[in-house]
C-alpha cells in the first residue's frame, strides 16, 4: 500500500526528546530546553546551576555522602541531575554522545555541547558582530513576500537574543517598517500614525502587514481579471468584425458569381438562338414563288438582275464608250498643246 503524503511534516513525540544530529544547534537548544521544562523545571535548573553532590566533612576532609545520608532535598537535587543526563544522552547521535559520555554532571555535558557548536566567548562575540551587521543592513528583497521577510528577520533577531543582544519593541518595529520597499510606504505611514510603536509587538506588526499584502494581492488579481475580460471582449469583437467582413466578401463573391452565371446563360441562349436561325436559313425550302422573279435589267422573269446575261454585255458597252471618250479627250488635249507651241514659235 502506498504511503500517504501529508501536507505537513511529521511531528516529534512529546514523550521522546528531540534528536540532535550535529547541525542546527540553536534550534535543538530551544527544543530540548522546552522539552525538559515540560517534564520538570527542576531538571532544567540542575543543568543550568550544576547540582553538586552533597558532601560531609570528616576530620577536616570532604567526603561525598552516601545514599543513606542524603536528605530528601539533597536526594531530589541529585535525582534531577541524573534525569537531565539521561535526557541529554538520549537526544544525541553516537558521535555527539562520545563528546559527553565521560562527564559527571548534566551541566558539564551542556557546556561541552555549547562550546563545541557555538564556540567560546570570543567566537560568540565575533558571530554577534556579524549578525548585528546583517541586522543593520537588513532590507526587503525584490519580489519577497512578508512571510519571507518575517522568517529572515526573526532568524537574525533570535540568534542575536541567544547571544545576549537585547532589543526594545519600538526598535524592532521601526526596523521592520524601514526595511520595506517603496510600494509599502502608504501602509508604513498609516501604521506609524495610528499605532504606538512602543507597545506594538513584531508579531502584531507582521500580522498587519500580512493582511495588507493579502488585500493588495486580491486587488491585483481583480485588476488582472478585468484586463483579461477586456482583452477577451476585444478579441471577440475583432473576430466578429473579421467574420462579418468575410461574410460580406463571401456575399459579394456570391453575387458576382451569380451575375456571371446569368451572363453566361444569356450568352449560351443567344448562341443557341443564332445557331437555330442559321440552321433554319440553310435548311429552309426553296420558295415556290422563286420562278416568278423579274429581272430589273432585261425585264424577263425566272432570274434576277445579278444573274442576267444582258448585264455583262451592257457593262462591256459602257466600258468601251468610256475608253473611246477618254482617247478622244487625249487627242484633243494633244492638238491644243501643238497649236499653242506653234503660235509661240512664230
Amino acid at each position: 500500500m502506498a504511503e500517504n503524503k501529508l501536507p505537513f511534516a511529521k511531528g516529534a513525540s512529546i514523550h521522546m526528546p528531540p534528536m540532535f544530529s550535529g547541525v542546527n544547534y540553536q534550534v535543538w537548544k530551544v527544543r530540548i530546553k522546552t522539552f525538559i521544562e515540560s517534564i520538570d523545571r527542576g531538571i532544567w535548573n540542575a543543568i543550568v546551576n550544576d547540582s553538586d553532590i552533597p558532601v560531609s566533612v570528616v576530620n577536616g576532609i570532604s567526603v561525598a555522602k552516601s545514599f543513606d545520608e542524603l536528605t530528601d532535598v539533597e536526594n531530589k537535587r541529585v535525582q534531577y541531575d541524573c534525569v537531565a543526563k539521561n535526557i541529554i544522552t538520549s537526544a544525541l547521535i553516537l558521535d555527539e554522545f562520545f563528546r559527553v559520555s565521560q562527564c559527571s554532571s548534566a551541566k558539564e555535558m551542556w557546556d561541552i555541547l555549547e562550546v563545541t557548536h557555538e564556540g567560546t566567548t570570543d567566537v560568540k562575540q565575533a558571530r554577534k558582530h556579524v549578525l548585528i551587521q546583517e541586522y543593520e543592513l537588513f532590507r526587503m528583497q525584490h519580489g519577497e513576500s512578508i512571510a519571507d521577510v518575517q522568517k529572515r528577520f526573526t532568524h537574525i533577531v533570535n540568534h542575536l537574543i541567544g547571544l545576549g543582544k537585547q532589543f526594545d519593541k519600538e526598535e524592532l518595529s521601526i526596523k521592520i517598517l524601514k526595511c520595506l520597499d517603496r510600494s509599502w510606504q502608504p501602509k508604513v505611514t498609516a501604521i506609524s500614525e495610528s499605532r504606538d510603536l512602543t507597545t506594538l509587538t513584531i508579531t502584531t506588526l507582521f500580522g498587519k502587514l500580512r493582511e495588507h499584502e493579502l488585500e493588495m494581492t486580491r486587488l491585483k488579481e481583480m485588476e488582472y481579471a478585468e484586463k483579461e475580460t477586456r482583452s477577451l471582449a476585444l478579441k471577440s469583437k475583432v473576430v466578429e468584425v473579421e467574420t462579418s467582413e468575410d461574410n460580406s466578401e463571401e456575399d459579394s463573391d456570391t453575387k458576382n458569381l451569380s451575375l456571371l452565371t446569368k451572363k453566361f446563360q444569356k450568352f449560351i441562349k443567344l448562341k443557341n438562338w443564332t445557331k437555330n436561325q442559321q440552321s433554319k436559313r440553310y435548311n429552309r425550302k426553296p420558295n415556290s414563288n422563286s420562278n416568278k422573279l423579274t429581272c430589273f435589267c432585261c425585264g424577263k422573269q425566272e432570274h434576277m438582275k445579278a444573274d442576267c446575261p444582258n448585264l455583262a454585255n451592257k457593262e462591256k458597252t459602257i466600258e468601251n464608250k468610256n475608253y473611246k471618250a477618254g482617247k478622244g479627250r487625249k487627242a484633243y488635249i494633244a492638238w491644243e498643246d501643238n497649236a499653242s507651241s506653234s503660235s509661240s514659235s512664230s
